[in-house]
């Protein structure tokens, strides 16, 4: 029984200290401005691949800036910003051992909030233990469902910040605007609610062409 603890307790240590790493790693940003090309497939909606800018700043400010059209990003707690699903201190970190992502092997470690009335119930990351990189995390939340973020790197891994992400959500679970106008596969241009959204799956690919990392960033970008 004394072994079963120990053994319990120092996976957890080791689980803790994993995560306090890949923090120690992504902490080195204080913010970034990066140019990317974002892609958008929703099953019944068509929106051409365009051009954007996202910013960060710490400890959560995050923005996708696109000039013109929509970008259908999830609202609510939700975020495709990894330094925001890792910033907080109040999670008891699990083990939850080890699988391949990308033919790559990780450590998958699950986040369960102290807080219970915390919006994000579990979230479960795949980290290369080596490099300190995340290469996947799942998260369940409250009032806007399940998603998962895939990361690919590169040339920016050493800042822990991806050449490549892609996020996957339900768009039932999501609170989007009343009424949007899309351009749908026909060409036609038509008001939508929330509930012709509904059992359809989401996905938002932004491919990133370069990061300038902590030049300073004005808190006015993220009140645009």
């Amino acid at each position: 029984m004394a072994l079963f603890f120990l053994t319990t307790h120092v996976a957890a240590q080791d689980a803790d200290k994993l995560i306090h790493d890949v923090r120690t790693k992504l902490d080195q940003v204080n913010d970034y401005k990066a140019n990317g090309k974002l892609k958008t497939d929703v099953s019944f909606l068509k929106i051409p691949i365009s051009d954007v800018q996202v910013y960060y700043k710490k400890p959560n400010r995050f923005k996708v800036k696109k000039d013109g059209g929509i970008s259908l990003l999830p609202k609510g707690g939700v975020s495709i910003n990894l330094s925001s699903l890792l910033m907080g201190e109040n999670v008891t970190a699990v083990n939850a051992g080890e699988t391949v992502v990308n033919g790559i092997k990780v450590r998958i470690i699950k986040l369960l909030p102290l807080d219970e009335n915390a919006e994000v119930i579990l979230t479960t990351m795949y980290i290369d233990e080596q490099r300190l990189l995340v290469y996947k995390a799942v998260t369940t939340t409250r009032e806007n469902g399940t998603y998962d973020i895939q990361m690919f790197y590169g040339k920016f891994e050493k800042y822990g910040l991806p050449d490549k992400v892609i996020f996957t959500f339900n768009t039932k679970d999501y609170k989007l605007p009343k009424g949007v106008t899309f351009e749908y596969e026909s060409g036609e241009s038509s008001k939508t609610t929330t509930d012709q959204l509904k059992n359809k799956k989401g996905k938002v690919e932004i491919t990133y062409s370069n990061y300038v990392i902590n030049q300073g960033i004005s808190d006015a970008i993220f009140q645009q």
